[in-house]
């Protein structure tokens, strides 16, 4: 049965619901775990009876100022104070025997890690910490998932959030596609801080989320935490990158499951996935938490990590440990060559499209780079990045490498795309660095990887105008002509040697139940 109560934060009433075990408070007290989230608590309601017929009690909560809860919703601003309430409030109950599990995915597993790290700025928001987190593709903070690492906008996936949640007490996911429909230059429009008036309503949050760089506070904080930490997420997720930083960098027990998923894991399976890879993940979290509450958490660092295209599980520390193997994009061991575009222009009036796999020889807007049919499988497990010998005759450029993987019948699939940005005197010659995020993939024999240079990735990010101004705020484009040593660019690719045995690791092994 769910009961709904009110839970109060600095004078905030929380809207929170509690299922109790099908044996109820006369049989307790219970272990606790706490989801706080944005997108509406009913939306959990199966999980959180899924959760007390395992022995938990379970308590959801909507956010400050979405659906059921009072106060002003402000993303990202009152999560520690109000985990921090909601805590000590679980503690106090009388079925609950003081054990707690934070958990949550996207925005929140943010709630579900700040109630372990706290807020530095907010000294009333401290409480003693949950006994463990378990996080699935953690969204960590605005600015976070606003830029890329590099500090280049997010426009695409920033504007569907935001249209479907900013600014408001419920959500519309539907509203930046329906605006689009009416309306397909609408994130063409400048200058990007104006965007809302193109959407039809008020979002005064909107330029702000813009103004700070990334930060990184809660990778930066994790090497301070002690509590039991469960990671999940998927190499197609945009925070990818993030998830496995906040693993490495974790500093109690901390366990990684990755695998070939998108931001909704098993419910949107990326490119590769197989049925070896579709576990159960809630099953996995329970028998994790019952490890961690029964005072047996997993020692150290370690997990599994899915290869798309196999049946394989590799162990975490693969991603992690598998020495980068420097390809050059002309020659080398691949047989690799430039086709076109060793002189381009980066028009953003006309950009390089993020959805538009195709190439095309008759554009003068990238440089294409494509090796020889792979001779055996190849597997990619781990960080990747590219280094670029390039100069632009503006003094602000953006630098695109996508990775393509082309098979013999031509069908193109994305591997990698990543971005760095660089602000030079026109016509200065440097080496760029361009993260491309960790892959877990089988590249097939007969494969040819094509490597895409460009300035835009539109309408993913944001055009940059080539002017010095901000993205955000121009209001001028200019177009920025580019040219690159191709002797000098690389792929620094993971080249992990392919397990003997094709096993899959023992999960339950790796997770004990």
């Amino acid at each position: 049965m769910t009961r709904t109560v009110r839970v109060t934060a600095d004078g905030v009433p929380l809207a929170t619901d509690v299922v109790l075990p099908p044996s109820g408070p006369a049989e307790g007290p219970y272990p606790a775990v706490v989801i706080r989230t944005p997108y509406g608590r009913r939306a959990h309601r199966g999980e959180a009876r899924a959760w007390a017929a395992r022995g938990f009690a379970a308590i959801v909560q909507d956010v400050r100022g979405r659906y059921g809860s009072g106060g002003r919703w402000r993303p990202y601003a009152y999560e520690a104070a109000d985990g921090a309430a909601t805590l000590r409030w679980i503690r106090e109950r009388p079925w609950s025997d003081g054990r707690i599990v934070a958990a949550g995915s996207s925005y929140a597993a943010y709630c579900a890690l700040v109630t372990v790290l706290g807020d530095p700025g907010d000294p009333g928001g401290s409480a003693a910490p949950p006994d463990a987190v378990a996080v699935a593709v953690p969204a960590l903070g605005t600015a976070e998932t606003a830029r890329d690492p590099s500090g280049v906008e997010r426009l695409l996936g920033r504007a569907g959030w935001w249209a479907a949640h900013g600014d408001r007490a419920d959500s519309d996911p539907e509203a930046l596609d329906r605006r689009l429909g009416h309306d397909p230059d609408l994130l063409r429009h400048l200058p990007v801080a104006e965007l809302p008036v193109r959407l039809g309503r008020a979002l005064p949050s909107w330029p702000g989320i813009w103004c700070s760089p990334r930060a990184d506070l809660v990778v930066r904080r994790a090497p301070g935490a002690r509590t039991p930490l469960l990671a999940i997420g998927g190499t197609h997720d945009p925070f990818a990158a993030d998830t496995l930083a906040l693993w490495r960098a974790w500093g109690g027990p901390a366990r990684l499951v990755l695998g070939p998923w998108g931001h909704r894991l098993t419910r949107d399976p990326g490119p590769g996935a197989r049925p070896e890879h579709r576990i159960d993940l809630g099953a996995l979290t329970v028998a994790w938490a019952r490890a961690v509450c029964a005072g047996r958490p997993p020692a150290g660092r370690s997990g599994a990590v899915a290869v798309a295209g196999t049946p394989y599980w590799y162990p975490a520390t693969a991603v992690t440990d598998t020495p980068a193997r420097r390809i050059p994009l002309t020659g080398g061991p691949f047989d690799g060559a430039l086709l076109y575009g060793g002189d381009f222009r980066a028009d953003p009036e006309h950009p390089v499209r993020s959805d538009d796999l195709r190439a095309d020889p008759g554009r003068a807007d990238r440089a294409l780079f494509v090796t020889g049919p792979l001779p055996h499988d190849t597997h990619l497990v781990g960080p990747a990045t590219a280094e670029l010998r390039v100069t632009a005759d503006t003094p602000a450029a953006d630098w695109f490498v996508r990775i393509v993987a082309v098979d013999p019948s031509g069908r193109a699939e994305p591997v990698a795309v990543g971005s760095a940005r660089t602000a030079r005197p026109p016509g200065t010659w440097s080496t760029v660095t361009v993260p491309l995020g960790p892959l877990a993939r089988r590249i097939p024999r007969g494969t040819r990887l094509r490597t895409e240079i460009a300035g835009h990735h539109f309408p993913a990010h944001a055009r940059n105008p080539h002017t010095g101004q901000d993205p955000v705020t121009a209001t001028r484009l200019r177009p920025s002509g580019r040219a690159l040593r191709a002797d000098d660019c690389a792929l620094l690719l993971p080249v992990a040697r392919p397990r003997p045995d094709g096993a899959r690791p023992d999960l339950s092994e790796e997770i004990p139940a």
